[in-house]
């Protein structure tokens, strides 16, 4: 299955390329987040989604109540036990999101060179002269030429669905402001985004606070994607915030970098956040399109090193209303891949798309199109490099695992983990084959009642590329004597064997603890 790799630096045969690719059962490396709504909340679709490679279901917070993603994520879990695929559950706050009121919902029209008045007022009707927001302070942040865009919520660029305004003059509380092209604003909700300008707004409002201490609780959420973050200090009150709410201490907080505030702070947020999402529609605005570019290769190749899962958004936007993507899409989903993503996350074409279980296969099967050309070779040297000597104990472990399974062409490496962590590191030198983590469930008590963790680390494993959780047996502790880790090997065998991933004859790296000691060994399975 891997001998098959090719490299882009090589010549290529261009018929082969016309060769069909064959499937395999997990059907890419490349994780996809899909966000729920409207189009995609039936058991029907959700299992539909999750067997097309949907790994991360997203609950964005910026629309709908509780009880809405509530009901959406009850049929989820149906759909998880009837086709046995884990999945792990992201909550989106909303945070300091600029948002035009429509309490109409009328389609409203503004014209190219018109005078469109933003207001606090929110009494208001909404029209095509008059724009009512939710925030009282955007007179005081701008200034005359200052550059504002409204758009339906999750902008698509498009410029019959979303405005440009210029700010013409301040007046009180109000902006008025010159429209640069015509649009139609559809629906209830537009949101507004003012090109690098400090908005004074808290990352975490209140009503996020309220979703996460009641909702997020109550379905103990694994990801925390943590909107329009600008600073580490957000994501460290983030953190000082669950801690308090006890299961969610072990919820993961990926930061949201989607303005010029947060691009400037990336690496301190970097060093505080469990993961990164690169907001691509929002940053595209802030930055000047032939900057984009740059920003994702540098925040990836930072993300990538340091061995945290980056995500980008914004990809296939045509295939919210079509079933193929544009070919500048299909080309940008494998750069994403190439560059070093983790994981792709689908907005409006899952949540309000009409093809949303075609949108997933199809951007699965560009990331496993592309993982195939991928330069492991020189990533896993510049890796090395960055990281330098002496490596940590865990570190050498896993660099070896990776080394040691593209030399023999072994066809998983299977890692016996219980925090998570071992898996993750292995994961960071992108093996060319898939990581079965083996979670180990570790015995916990508060004196009253006996529990077990290990559900949270298996769920968070499913946002990094070529990781692949199971949840093992409790009874087989992670560093227990060889006859325990036997039997756990064999089932952890037998999974990949069912999965299709393992086949008779074939080599397989295991890397687990005997004592105080960390194992790489090298398997050949038998008939």
């Amino acid at each position: 299955m891997h001998s098959s790799h090719l490299l882009l630096e090589e010549p290529i045969r261009m018929a082969s390329i016309l060769e069909p690719s064959k499937s395999s059962f997990f059907p890419a490396l490349t994780k996809i987040v899909g966000t729920l709504g409207p189009k995609s909340r039936s058991v029907e679709t959700l299992s539909g989604c999750l067997k097309s490679g949907m790994s991360v279901a997203r609950f964005d917070f910026s629309w709908g109540d509780a009880d809405y993603h509530q009901e959406t994520l009850d049929n989820l879990k149906i759909a998880v036990k009837s086709t046995k695929k884990l999945c792990a559950v992201m909550l989106d706050t909303v945070g300091p999101e600029l948002q035009v009121i429509n309490k109409s919902e009328k389609a409203i029209s503004l014209k190219a060179d018109g005078l469109v008045t933003l207001t606090p007022n929110q009494d208001q009707e909404a029209s095509s002269e008059v724009l009512p927001i939710n925030f009282d302070g955007l007179a005081k942040a701008v200034k005359k030429g200052d550059t504002i865009f409204v758009g339906q919520y999750l902008f698509t660029g498009s410029e019959t669905t979303s405005v440009w305004l210029e700010v013409d003059e301040i007046k009180g509380d109000d902006v008025i402001c010159l429209s640069r092209n015509a649009a139609t604003l559809a629906g209830a909700l537009f949101t507004l985004h003012v090109s690098q300008v400090h908005i004074d707004l808290p990352t975490l409002t209140e009503k996020d606070k309220e979703v996460i201490s009641t909702w997020g609780v109550q379905n103990k959420i694994d990801f925390l994607s943590l909107s329009y973050c600008r600073h580490a200090e957000d994501v460290r009150q983030t953190r000082e915030m669950l801690k308090k709410l006890g299961d969610l201490s072990q919820t993961q907080i990926f930061a949201k970098i989607e303005n010029v505030e947060g691009l400037n702070h990336f690496d301190e947020i970097l060093q505080e956040a469990d993961g990164i999402i690169l907001s691509r529609g929002n940053l595209g605005i802030d930055l000047p399109p032939e900057k984009v570019f740059l920003f994702q290769k540098a925040a990836l190749y930072k993300c990538n090193m340091a061995g945290k899962p980056a995500v980008l958004t914004r990809v296939v936007d045509s295939m919210t209303d079509n079933l193929r993507p544009t070919r500048a899409e299909a080309t940008d989903v494998a750069n994403a891949v190439l560059d070093g993503s983790d994981a792709i996350l689908l907005g409006a074409e899952t949540l309000r798309g009409l093809y949303p279980v075609e949108t997933i296969s199809t951007v699965g099967r560009i990331c496993a199109e592309a993982e195939k050309v991928f330069n492991q070779d020189l990533y896993f040297k510049k890796t090395v490099k960055y990281v330098g000597e002496p490596m940590s104990h865990l570190e050498s472990i896993a660099s070896s695992a990776v080394r040691a399974a593209i030399k023999v062409k072994a066809s998983v490496i299977i890692c016996f983990t219980s925090s998570g962590r071992a898996a993750r590191l292995i994961a960071k030198y992108r093996p060319t084959m898939p990581v079965i983590s083996v979670v180990i469930p570790r015995v916990k008590t508060n004196q009253l009642k006996w529990s077990f963790s290990g559900a949270f680390e298996a769920r968070q494993s499913l946002i990094v590329r070529g990781l692949f959780p199971m949840l093992a047996d409790p009874r087989h502790p992670a560093e227990s004597t060889s006859a325990t880790n036997e039997s756990v090997l064999k089932v952890a065998l037998d999974h990949g064997k069912q999965a299709g991933v393992i086949k008779s004859h074939d080599r397989v790296v295991v890397c687990q603890k005997v004592g105080d000691a960390s194992v790489v060994k090298i398997i050949e399975l038998e008939d």
